[in-house]
């Protein structure tokens, strides 16, 4: 329908082949169709570049963004977001799945509240099939202190209403830079709510960054001491939050 918004997908792809095209897929399977998807990819080493174009010639919706050099995440989807034509933004990792009626969803949410930033559930894909299924269920909405002491928005599951918050753009950071855009979003008043209903799939690869706790954990101090300028008092008391939440998600919250 004419009238229906259009969503632009963000997707950074960096050696990608393996699951790319399971990620695609998923965008293709929407029941909402008024889409566009840019893969920004960068510098590939192996199939994915080729994979996607192959793709893309018959989806006059996906746009392949190829960088000139290596330089992360964070300029892979700045450059997505720079060339997105959409009211709605959301963001999707090449190796992680939508189910079909994520976006449908999601719109219906955002457009009947009018609402300016959304999240939702989500389901962990395991490496091993016979590991048991655990979702991560999320809160009815999330300020920007809840979301210091509480990282639960999954990337992929975000949908930004950029008419309502005005453009944005990701930190330069290696990692982390995902949670530290919607704390800056939220702390100018807007509030990210949530809809409990696992709609995305967020692969676990063991021994990848990502997966690595410590090393999340340390990234997360660094991040409210040096980029969100916690004083040591503001950044321990959050931090506090964060840690016990964050193993509580991982390892206390019941397996499904």
């Amino acid at each position: 329908m004419k009238n229906e918004p259009l969503v632009s997908i963000i997707m950074p792809s960096f050696n990608s082949s393996q699951f790319i095209d399971q990620a695609i897929q998923s965008i293709q399977k929407q029941t909402y169709d008024n889409w566009e998807l840019l893969i920004v990819d960068d510098c590939s080493k192996d199939q994915t570049v080729p994979i996607v174009k192959k793709i893309s010639v018959n989806d006059s919706r996906i746009s392949l963004i190829v960088l000139e050099k290596n330089q992360g995440a964070a300029v892979a989807r700045n450059t997505g977001l720079k060339n997105a034509s959409g009211k709605y933004i959301a963001f999707l990792d090449s190796d992680d799945r939508w189910l079909p009626e994520k976006l449908q969803k999601q719109i219906d949410f955002m457009e009947k509240k009018n609402i300016a930033f959304s999240f939702t559930s989500y389901e962990f894909i395991r490496e091993n099939a016979d590991d048991p299924k655990k979702i991560v269920h999320v809160k009815d909405k999330m300020t920007y202190k809840d979301v210091l002491k509480d990282t639960r928005i999954g990337t992929l599951t975000v949908m930004v209403n950029r008419e309502l918050t005005g453009e944005f753009s990701m930190p330069l950071v290696r990692r982390g830079q995902d949670l530290l855009t919607w704390i800056t979003i939220l702390k100018r008043g807007f509030i990210a709510y949530g809809i409990d209903e696992p709609l995305s799939e967020y692969r676990v690869v063991y021994g990848s960054l990502s997966n690595d706790k410590l090393t999340a954990m340390k990234r997360t101090w660094n991040n409210y001491r040096k980029h969100l300028d916690l004083n040591l008092f503001q950044a321990s008391y959050y931090f506090t939050f964060y840690a016990f939440n964050a193993l509580k998600k991982h390892y206390f919250e019941k397996e499904n």
